[in-house]
């Protein structure tokens, strides 16, 4: 499918400035259900507009929010570096959660009222963005989520004050979600991807659970934790995932 990727849209999100979001969708006529893709801490990068591509080669219309849009310049990507690290993890704790929901509130509508879109909503997210795409699933406009190795929901620590409310609040989850992690990811043990699954169960959440021996960020096309067959593993649990429940 040929893919239209040089869209951009900026959106002032209440109390935080302006919001770029960097749009994917094929080259056609006509309305498809969209995906919001949330980035992992280095925001628009080549890996992630790759990823978005591929899914919206499938048939969506795929929108990348910058997730620090209040601390850098519009169209920034941070370095897969030390620097660009130590910055995206800094900016994870500066950052309000109340923030980082107000702008899943604008990108989700702004996605659904694009006149490429036809108003069926599903979340994707990797890392920092596996943890967004799960908490903006939150919003009853979301039908799916597909969440990715995401950080910080075993242990609150999102957001400025390190204090986030996500596990919590999975009882208010009604969108259908699914959870990928790698067993090798030190970024969330044993312990916390249990911690997760039992509150799932706890609160009867509609789920798929999978645990890959991988790294964490095995999806990202760069670097030595890439996982090429893990990759399209991945890519067709999630497009069955969005079939069912964007149609």
């Amino acid at each position: 499918m040929i893919l239209r990727s040089d869209e951009t849209i900026d959106r002032e999100v209440p109390g935080g400035g302006t919001m770029r979001m960097h749009l994917f969708r094929p080259a056609l006529d006509g309305r498809f259900p969209g995906v919001l893709l949330f980035s992992e801490i280095f925001q628009a990068t080549a890996p992630i507009r790759r990823l978005a591509a591929m899914i919206a080669g499938h048939g969506y219309v795929v929108a990348v929010p910058e997730v620090y849009h209040e601390y850098e310049p519009a169209g920034t990507a941070l370095a897969y570096d030390t620097a660009g690290t130590d910055r995206g993890n800094l900016l994870k704790i500066t950052k309000p959660v109340a923030a980082f929901d107000a702008d899943a509130d604008v990108a989700l509508g702004t996605l659904a009222d694009h006149p490429a879109c036809n108003g069926r909503l599903a979340t994707f997210g990797v890392c920092l963005g596996g943890h967004l795409a799960c908490r903006a699933a939150l919003d009853p406009r979301v039908a799916a989520a597909a969440c990715f190795y995401p950080t910080d929901i075993h242990s609150g620590t999102l957001g400025a004050g390190r204090s986030d409310d996500t596990l919590a609040r999975l009882s208010e989850l009604r969108a259908e979600l699914l959870f990928v992690w790698g067993r090798q990811d030190p970024h969330v043990p044993l312990a916390g991807r249990a911690a997760i699954r039992a509150r799932l169960e706890e609160v009867g959440a509609s789920y798929e659970w999978h645990e890959f021996n991988a790294q964490h960020a095995f999806l990202r096309d760069e670097g030595p934790r890439y996982d090429p067959a893990l990759f399209l593993q991945s890519i067709a649990l999630t497009l069955g995932l969005f079939r069912r429940a964007l149609g």
